[in-house]
């Protein structure tokens, strides 16, 4: 890969690892539900009057709206707020042996043992994290891993579903996820308008970080690298995003870094490696006939 779209995979990373402090921040100021719709609102705003889609795609839009809009990116709101960045970072990761254990039930994929080590690396790693102080209080935990369940989820679905551009899927699983997620809202949180009155810099700060750079500007980015470049080189990139978030959460809110968050978070990152990466030696290739 050339130097600047290498760069540029590291800036991606960088913003998504970052975007994991943003809401840290952003949720303290305002709301977890409240902030993930205004989040969809801005999204929808910006992308949905600038593309169209067809009656075969929204069927399809409307689940991934249900999974992904209003599952993921709720439960990973309400997971952050009692976790420390880093850790809930590497515990949102497990959305990939997730993703690799349903499309091996789902979708008939062969594990093999290569994959299988990965995926006791990965739960491996998390086990780890559990003996240590770092890890959040169980309904945290269980929140942030039902949020990468619901992250493989979407992933096993998007491969079903009719081709969709990246970008199109953004802003109408978000226009679609509103009303969902604003209803949780409405049920299980208070002073919504209050809050939004007495808002700071972080709140309104989150959102508008996490639907400008982490999905609008990350994602577009993120998609023209996976144009330009073959899937193996770019996607390996992903494994330094937990990597990033911790290193920012030391940094930045002064996280803990103990021994059972760099075990475990090496295991987890270990793990996601090998499930990723395939080292195959290479052939000689053969003339075209």
């Amino acid at each position: 890969m050339p130097l600047k779209d290498l760069l540029i995979g590291l800036g991606i990373i960088a913003i998504w690892a970052f975007n994991i402090i943003v809401i840290k921040l952003g949720i303290e100021d305002l709301p977890p539900l409240l902030v993930t719709v205004l989040r969809f609102m801005l999204v929808a705003v910006l992308i949905v009057p600038f593309t169209r889609i067809s009656r075969q795609q929204l069927g399809w839009l409307l689940v991934l709206a249900v999974t992904f809009g209003g599952l993921h990116f709720p439960l990973l709101f309400l997971g952050l707020q009692h976790a420390e960045a880093g850790t809930g970072a590497l515990l949102v990761q497990m959305g990939t042996p997730f993703a690799t254990l349903l499309a091996a039930i789902f979708l008939k994929e062969k594990l093999g043992p290569r994959r299988i080590f990965g995926l006791i690396l990965a739960f491996g790693g998390v086990v780890v994290l559990a003996g240590g102080p770092s890890l959040p209080p169980p309904a945290s935990t269980a929140l942030l891993l039902a949020s990468a369940l619901f992250w493989a989820v979407s992933t096993m679905i998007i491969k079903l579903a009719p081709p969709i551009a990246p970008l199109t899927m953004t802003g109408w699983i978000s226009l679609f996820a509103i009303p969902l997620v604003a209803t949780g809202s409405w049920l299980f949180e208070d002073d919504q308008w209050h809050a939004l009155q007495n808002a700071g810099l972080a709140g309104w700060g989150a959102v508008v970080y996490t639907a400008l750079m982490s999905s609008i500007a990350a994602y577009g980015l993120w998609y023209r690298l996976l144009q330009k470049h073959p899937v193996s080189r770019v996607v390996p990139l992903t494994l330094l995003m937990p990597v990033f978030a911790v290193i920012l959460g030391v940094w930045l809110l002064d996280d803990p870094l103990g021994i059972n968050k760099m075990a475990g978070g090496a295991m987890v990152v270990a793990g996601l490696a090998v499930i990723n990466i395939r080292f195959s030696r290479h052939r000689r290739s053969r003339p075209a006939p």
